[in-house]
């Protein structure tokens, strides 16, 4: 009886290292957003909105004297 062995090609690694490439550019990135959206809004929530009382009618009348 004959036995048959199927030993499977080796596998080339055709990737060239483009998944680490796009990995590093998504850490860069989100890392950005954080610096430019994230930590203005954690000192925002930290330190509270301040309250503006805006007047709902200023009067712009001047009174000369004649």
């Amino acid at each position: 009886m004959t036995t048959i062995i199927n030993t499977p090609q080796p596998k080339e690694d055709s990737d060239g290292g483009m998944g680490m490439i796009i990995g590093l550019v998504i850490v860069v990135f989100v890392t950005f957003l954080f610096f430019v959206y994230g930590l203005p809004a954690l000192k925002q929530i930290r330190l509270g909105n301040p309250q503006i009382n805006v007047p709902s009618e200023i009067d712009v009348n001047i009174n000369q004297e004649k």
